[in-house]
């Protein structure tokens, strides 16, 4: 598929790659990452499996702070400067994780990565929205394109520090300078991507009226509940699949396989979430991560879970997808902004949960399969919320 180039002469598809390598490092590094570090961080510092968590629910408590303030600074400091200066700030805590051995200080850095992270996501998510109204035929792709980011940068971190660590467990902090560096080099093209794009309209006065949130509450408790389970999956998969006795070549390959198909989840779910005005594109994709997540759990064997590995990345990142397609069909334009903001605040409360309640659960003795088993169940149920979603103006 090939758009025409905007009035600014530069294709949309590109323009929405580029814009992806922030939520390439919002995401796929300053979130997912960790949990390839996270063995070797445990092993290396004496953690717990809720020490560990702790981490993740740190990153999604700044994130939920991020959220809040998303708005407010784009409207302050306009959506495209808050984009560039977010990444440059994530890519910056990412480099200092490398220089401290303090839970602390480490939750601190995770926190400030969480914020900004999500400052970029939003800011990012209204650019992305701004560049497919100008191609609506196409605007599922282009969104889809953009938050496919995080397979991207999923993928790079799976080809590259599970071989770089290895066996020595002492070589996380230097993993996490090489994330920093590889989020610089990511911030220098997606800022410049960045100015391509027409700055999009943020709220005005008397725009509060048209964000209605009550038609959207299914949408918004199966948001939550997405956010509450996949994020028990994302954190602890790789040290389940260690403890299944899997090699350094396997880990790399699974994380990589599960990046690769969230690169591909616009083209897979692009289509289905473009013709869908009520929650059933939602519901199809949290049905398919439900299966991904039970997999590993009933069948171990290195083909079940790369399955789960290609399920699971090719419809996590179509959820957020679905969800802004969804704003989009609520909200005017002006209002795009703090609607993302607003939906990235429900996910956020979700996922700060979701690492501490599967790291308790995978310290009790049920060890990481009870933790896991509960991400299958709360998003079983989050596809039947999902269905409860109608069609605007019904």
């Amino acid at each position: 598929m090939r758009l025409e180039p905007s009035t600014h002469q530069t294709n949309p598809l590109w323009v929405a790659l580029a814009l992806s390598l922030g939520v390439a490092v919002a995401l796929g590094f300053a979130r997912f990452a960790y949990a390839l570090l996270l063995p070797a961080m445990r092993d290396d510092l004496g953690w717990s499996y809720t020490l560990a968590g702790g981490m993740n629910t740190a990153n999604a408590v700044g994130y939920l702070l991020g959220s809040l303030l998303a708005a407010p600074l784009m409207a302050r400091f306009g959506v495209r400067r808050s984009f560039t200066a977010a990444i440059l700030l994530t890519a910056l805590a990412l480099l200092a994780c490398g220089f401290t051995q303090s839970y602390l200080v480490l939750l601190v850095l995770r926190l400030l990565a969480g914020a900004s992270g999500a400052v970029v996501f939003i800011a990012g998510g209204a650019l992305a929205a701004q560049l497919a109204a100008h191609a609506p035929g196409h605007a599922a792709t282009l969104i889809g394109v953009y938050f496919a980011g995080a397979g991207i940068g999923i993928f790079l971190s799976g080809l590259g520090l599970p071989g770089f660590l290895g066996a020595n467990v002492h070589l996380w902090p230097q993993a996490w300078i090489l994330l920093g560096l590889a989020s610089l080099v990511a911030w220098g093209i997606a800022s410049r991507a960045a100015r391509s794009v027409e700055e999009p309209p943020t709220r005005r006065t008397g725009a509060a009226e048209a964000w209605r949130w009550q038609p959207l509450i299914p949408t918004m408790v199966a948001y939550f509940l997405f956010a509450l389970g996949y994020i028990a999956y994302m954190t602890f998969v790789i040290a389940f699949i260690r403890a299944q006795g899997a090699g350094v070549g396997f880990i790399s390959l699974f994380w990589a396989a599960l990046g690769l198909a969230a690169v591909a989840s616009s083209r897979v779910w692009g289509t289905r979430i473009e013709q869908s005005s009520d929650g059933s594109a939602l519901t199809a994709i949290l049905l398919t991560l439900t299966v991904g997540a039970i997999l590993p759990l009933v069948w171990s064997i290195p083909i079940a879970l790369l399955i789960s590995a290609v399920l699971f990345g090719m419809s996590f990142l179509a959820i957020v997808t679905s969800i802004t397609s969804l704003l989009r069909r609520y909200l005017p334009p002006s209002a795009w902004p703090v609607g993302i903001a607003l939906m990235t605040a429900v996910f956020a409360a979700g996922q700060t949960l979701g690492p501490l309640i599967s790291g308790a659960l995978s310290d009790s003795a049920g060890g990481l399969r009870l933790g896991l088993g509960l991400s299958a169940v709360v998003l079983l149920v989050g596809a039947g919320v999902a269905r409860l979603q109608k069609t605007p103006g019904q």
